[in-house]
């Protein structure tokens, strides 16, 4: 009896353990958090105050969504408000929380052939650069600022159908690979401000258009929704939801600087 009664309590402490060493999510986020090196600032802020780990899957926001709609994530941080809104419609999401900004940026080579330097208007700029057939590196790879970007070219009125293959080149590619191949081939891109401040291959590039606010970049964050996907760790999910929104996650998100410059601005609600 004492031999069943030391061994169930061995049992009993190595799931313990076990359950302990498990606490892990996995967040589907974009490449402009991991890239701007903000998730390897914040997580082991994070893992240290919960205890617990964070798996990040990062890639173009369109994708991460869908990873949510799999359930093979528990949270979805992402930057594109309309396909977040639509995600949440479905039911895929339990509640969506803002978290933080910054914006976007158009950057190109110093030289400037579009002659887009010191404008505001976003839409105009764009114009420029189709009517100069300047080179163009567009991410096409459905991430968030991909998302912006197309929106961005619809309302300047720039048709990308004759264009592609031509001066406007989709990559399918991430935040830092579109910078790298824009930086070698002195193109211009839309990037967003924090992948283009931690990012050190610029070359010729420089930020040539900012400031409109049709430029502005949101970011939400999402808990996948265990009533469609049994296996989403909702209770550490949320941990780390709550931890992002409250005062100490906003004062890590406002103290992560790269070259003395803020990278991304907290304004989760209150």
């Amino acid at each position: 009896m004492t031999q069943r009664i030391m061994t169930l309590a061995a049992v009993l402490l190595w799931s313990t353990i076990a359950f302990a060493q498990d606490r892990t999510i996995t967040v589907a986020s974009t490449t402009s958090t991991e890239q701007s090196g903000l998730f390897g600032y914040l997580l082991p802020l994070f893992s240290k105050a919960g205890g617990i780990d964070v798996k990040v899957v990062a890639v173009g926001t369109g994708q991460a969504l869908d990873i949510g709609r799999r359930g093979d994530a528990d949270v979805v941080f992402v930057h594109d408000r309309p396909a977040e809104d639509k995600f949440m419609s479905e039911g895929q999401g339990v509640k969506r929380f803002d978290v933080m900004y910054n914006d976007f940026v158009i950057v190109g080579p110093k030289g400037d052939p579009a002659k887009i330097a010191g404008g505001k208007d976003v839409a105009e700029a764009l114009r420029k650069i189709a009517a100069a057939k300047a080179p163009f590196i567009s991410r096409g790879d459905k991430s968030g600022t991909h998302a912006a970007e197309l929106r961005l070219w619809k309302e300047a009125g720039v048709d990308l159908g004759a264009a592609k293959d031509g001066w406007y080149r989709e990559i399918g590619q991430g935040m830092g690979p579109a910078l790298n191949m824009a930086s070698s081939s002195n193109a211009y891109l839309l990037s967003d401000r924090g992948t283009w401040l931690s990012f050190k291959n610029r070359g010729e590039l420089a930020v040539l258009t900012e400031g409109d606010k049709r430029l502005f970049n949101q970011y939400g964050v999402m808990l996948v929704n265990p009533a469609k996907h049994a296996n989403v760790k909702a209770q550490d999910g949320q941990a780390f939801i709550d931890w992002l929104i409250s005062p100490k996650g906003q004062e890590a998100i406002a103290g992560y600087k790269v070259g003395g410059e803020q990278l991304f601005f907290p304004n989760a609600p209150n």
